[in-house]
């Protein structure tokens, strides 16, 4: 500091002030008196209290080692030793002392000029150091110094005004409170005044007369109030209003639902109890009331029921309603106990002084609380897991259901490396979702995901058996040899081929009205249907309108012949269709085929009606003990109903549709007996399916019913696109044969580019060899449109929200699914439809919710079309095709797992993350067809294989495709 000084110089101005001559404090032993404790040459020792304060020691002696101490010095030690000797022996040396003065006095001076010597030096490094001129450095740290210190007054500023404003804000809701408070006091007394001032008035109105001692006679007839008829409605529809606004609040307060008491009881108990009826229609009653279900109907108000009752649950048990404890679960708490807070208080106020409606300032209150319940609520539930759980969830579902294709339908070898590998990749995934999700819950999720994927490729079977009683019988002993077997298998595969041949005397006519009321197609549609699905089992759909249409027609034709009197021939007619219908359904030779041969025979029915003496009560009844003895045991309960209905008596039109409902019951019959007879002969046609599929192929092309046209086209374009694609690849024309796309690889391209683009289906797209496959072909390409605009969309709405593009969406997604099934513009209200289902998951300010309409409108519309233009929708597309390519495309089994393994994530990259099950059904579908054509169109792929190699090695296909790699891709359009 400037103004002080340092020890250094103040020694320094101690030393130049001395003066030589001034006086030096001296020590005891510096004095030199002759007399010094000596009297008359003796010596008195003075008394302890004063040689005490004499000869007390001091605290603060010098160290002894400093060099220049004067007690180290030579005249200290001989004055100090001739002091000894002189208080000793009583002698003073007066040259010693002299001596021993002037040696202090140099060693004083010699330490002081030490001193001022030092003094100047600092003084001098001083002034060289203010002298300088200061660094850079120092002012980069000045200049970082300020900027830091300025950065935190305004960080300190900033933070008082929001505590400014937070403070003004509580102010102000203070205040609001207050004023509401205030209102609603006010509101509270007028209605009291005003009911006050209505007793008054109605008191005043019925006031009693005093008691007096007037006679019976004297008494005067009141006068009665007549009001108007608009008067006395108003007033009955009050109280009626009153009357059915108490029967909900007793009817909710019945149900003593309340925090406690979900609290108190277990949460299976209280998960059965907010699921009663009861409880779910007093619910929507109350809510009713406070006004608090939805207006608009794209939201029920069962779904709004159980949000609201949710309240309950989520502050009764939150340990079993919330997954995990966070800032959104804490935040949905809060907003659940509001809710309930200020829907109670609202609740205990209803009363018959105010009519059970509940004050304007607590149904708003209720109502906020409501929609911020409810905001919250749904926002917790749209929360999925976390992108990477799922999409792994996703690829384990993959895996298992490729093992599950694979298990019984390729050689023991193949299985085992299909199993291997497949079992290496779960155990590295399970160790993974283990990891993020924990153990019970990963093997939850695992578990629930490969059940509903299991139970989506299992087709839906009657419950019990489906086999017709009069096949178990007719059947063979339960352990026959192999050779039994497949002369049964093969009796039944042609059994079933000519189960509804018709006889030659039949006529050509007959033989085309069989075809139509048959239910089993070709052999050839059925051997392929075997061989993409082994399962497959005869549906009566496609054509039963069309039968029962036509069944209705007879009906009403015989109706009109026994109207004319034609009965007799009608009736002819019809026992002979149904003796037809019937032993068809059994063996020759059987008692059963024996009883309804002779039972049902024409002539003898012809003869009875010209007699008079046929009954339809007997034919009836007769039925009637025969079908139970004929159907499946699934169908009992709809045989039982119809027999029962056959045996009570009617009019002509009742017996008229009794026919009808005989001849629709005995069709499905049918149907069954065909189902059992496919199921006995699926392993004998499975084996020789693609012989036979080749074999009838073959004969069409010499027949020249059809031709390799659309086929050569639709490979040449495959090969054209594999060769553009190489030649991306490798500009420089490597001829190396591995750069060459493979048969298997222009196969698979042809396959995807046909079946993953732009529906409709047209006739010049499709090649011959898969004309069996059009319907599943047109379905794929529906469900990959439908797939990309839905994907679109939830991707519009992510980037909208600021969402991560990779978080499954899923409810949505296949709410989407289903109101999609039916068209994207067929009614003109989906696209309001999908908006509210996304507004209902997920909260969104106006401008956005704007933005997406436009956005759904645009996208439906193109999809309707077929003509997908947006970028998103072409992107997605595209990415969605590559996808199913690289994994049809597989050629291995190690190749095909590993492109499971990564389908889920391949999938959350591509935008599609919602989309892994119905990616992996298609994938499956594609390459079950790919086997099956395969095997049976082998023999001319590889003709037109060849051709095309011919052409690539002349350099035909490398110009052609030069010449379409500018031009965009024809399945893309």
């Amino acid at each position: 500091m400037r103004g002080s000084l340092t020890d250094s110089e103040i020694e320094v101005v101690t030393t130049v002030n001395v003066q030589p001559n001034d006086d030096i404090p001296e020590e005891p032993d510096m004095i030199l008196s002759d007399v010094d404790g000596q009297i008359d040459g003796q010596i008195y020792t003075p008394p302890p209290r004063i040689a005490a304060r004499f000869y007390r020691p001091s605290n603060n002696r010098r160290k002894s080692s400093a060099a220049s101490s004067r007690r180290n010095s030579i005249s200290s030690t001989h004055s100090h030793q001739s002091n000894r000797s002189y208080r000793n022996a009583c002698q003073s040396n007066h040259i010693a002392q002299h001596l021993r003065r002037a040696s202090i006095l140099e060693s004083r001076k010699a330490r002081l000029a030490d001193r001022a010597a030092h003094a100047e030096q600092v003084r001098q490094r001083a002034a060289l150091a203010k002298a300088t001129p200061r660094n850079s450095n120092s002012e980069e740290k000045a200049l970082a110094a300020q900027q830091a210190r300025e950065k935190h007054l305004a960080q300190v500023a900033a933070q008082c005004a929001e505590e400014v404003r937070r403070a003004k804000r509580i102010a102000e809701e203070m205040k609001e409170r207050k004023a509401a408070e205030e209102r609603r006091y006010r509101l509270e007394m007028e209605e009291r005044l005003a009911d006050a001032e209505k007793r008054r008035i109605e008191y005043k109105r019925n006031s009693r007369r005093p008691r007096t001692a007037s006679s019976p006679e004297s008494k005067k007839m009141s006068p009665r109030v007549t009001l108007s008829p608009e008067v006395a409605a108003k007033r009955i529809q009050v109280a009626w209003r009153s009357k059915l606004r108490r029967r909900i609040v007793e009817a909710w307060s019945e149900l003593g639902l309340s925090i406690d008491k979900v609290h108190d009881t277990s949460f299976e108990e209280i998960t059965a109890l907010l699921g009663e009826q009861k409880v779910l229609t007093t619910t929507e009653k109350i809510m009713s009331l406070f006004g608090l279900l939805p207006e608009e109907d794209s939201v029920p108000a069962g779904s709004a029921v159980r949000t609201f009752l949710s309240a309950y649950l989520i502050l009764g048990h939150p340990a079993h309603v919330l997954s995990r404890d966070g800032d959104q679960e804490q935040d949905l708490i809060n907003k659940a106990k509001e809710l309930i807070i200020s829907f109670e208080s609202a609740l205990a106020k209803l009363s018959f002084s105010n009519a059970y409606t509940p004050s304007p300032i607590r149904l708003e209150t209720v109502l906020l609380a409501h929609g911020a319940f409810v905001t919250a609520f749904h926002d917790w539930k749209a929360r999925d897991s976390s992108a990477l759980i799922e999409t792994m969830i996703a690829s384990f579902v993959n895996l298992d259901a490729i093992w599950q294709s694979v298990k019984d339908e390729t050689v023991d070898q193949v299985a085992t490396d299909y199993r291997n590998g497949i079992r290496d990749n779960q155990a590295i995934l399970l160790s993974k979702i283990k990891k993020l999700a924990g153990p019970d819950r990963a093997l939850t999720l695992i578990r629930r995901a490969i059940r509903e994927s299991r139970k989506g490729r299992t087709k839906k079977r009657p419950a019990g058996d489906v086999r017709p009683r009069v096949a178990v019988d007719a059947s063979a002993p339960e352990s026959p040899t192999s050779e039994e077997n497949d002369a049964i298998q093969t009796a039944a595969a042609s059994q079933l081929t000519a189960a509804q041949r018709p006889t030659s005397s039949e006529g050509h006519q007959a033989a085309s009205l069989s075809k139509v009321f048959s239910v089993v197609p070709g052999n050839r549609v059925l051997i392929h249907e075997l061989a993409i699905d082994k399962e497959y089992r005869i549906d009566a759909s496609p054509n039963a309108d069309l039968r029962d249409a036509l069944n209705r027609e007879v009906c009403d034709s015989m109706r009109r012949g026994f109207e004319n009197n034609e009965g007799a021939v009608w009736t002819v007619a019809m026992a002979q269709n149904i003796r037809g219908k019937l032993l068809r359904l059994l063996r020759p030779g059987t008692s059963m085929h024996t009883l309804i041969t002779e039972t049902l025979d024409p002539d003898h029915i012809n003869r009875q009606c010209q007699q008079g003496v046929f009954s339809y009560e007997k034919f009836f009844s007769f039925i009637a003990n025969i079908l139970p003895k004929l159907c499946a045991p699934f169908r009992d309960a709809e045989v039982k109903a119809l027999a029962d209905e056959l045996q009570e008596e009617g009019t002509l039109p009742e017996m008229i549709e009794k026919l009808f409902k005989m001849l629709h019951v005995i069709d499905l019959l049918s149907l069954d007996y065909s189902n059992f007879l496919l199921t006995q002969a699926t392993p004998t046609l499975l084996k020789e399916g693609p012989s036979y599929e080749q074999k009838v192929f073959a004969q069409e092309l010499e027949a020249d019913t059809i031709t390799l046209e659309r086929t050569r086209r639709w490979w040449r374009n495959a090969a054209v696109n594999m060769y553009s694609e190489v030649d991306r690849r490798d500009p420089w024309n490597d001829p190396n044969p591995i750069n060459r796309p493979t048969p298997q690889k222009i196969y698979a391209r042809g396959l995807v580019d046909l079946a993953i683009a732009t529906p409709p289906l047209r006739d010049s797209e499709l090649p011959e060899t898969l004309e069996l496959d059009r319907a599943r072909i047109s379905r794929i390409r529906a469900d990959a449109l439908r797939i990309t605009t839905i994907g679109g969309i939830l991707l519009t709405i992510k980037n909208l929200l600021k969402r991560d593009v990779r978080s499954q969406w899923k409810p949505e997604a296949n709410r989407m699914w289903e109101v999609l099934k039916d068209g994207y513009l067929k009614d003109p209200a989906t696209p309001s439809k999908i908006l509210s289902l996304l507004e209902s998951s997920h909260a969104m300010p106006p401008a956005t919710r704007a933005q997406l309409s436009s956005t759904i409108t645009r996208f439906l519309t193109q999809a309707q079309s077929g003509k997908v233009s947006d970028a998103v929708l072409k992107v997605l597309f595209q990415r969605l095709k590559s996808h199913i390519f690289s994994r049809v495309s597989a050629s291995s089994s190690g190749e095909r797992v590993k492109a499971a393994t990564t389908a889920g994530e391949g999938l959350a990259t591509t935008g599609l993350p919602e989309f892994a099950s119905q990616v992996g059904e298609i994938v499956e579908l594609l390459g079950k067809i790919s086997e099956v054509d395969r095997r049976s169109h082998g023999l001319w792929y590889e003709q037109i294989a060849e051709e095309m190699e011919r052409l690539a090695d002349s350099g035909e296909l490398t110009r052609v495709s030069s010449s379409h790699s500018n031009a965009p891709d024809s399945s893309s359009d």
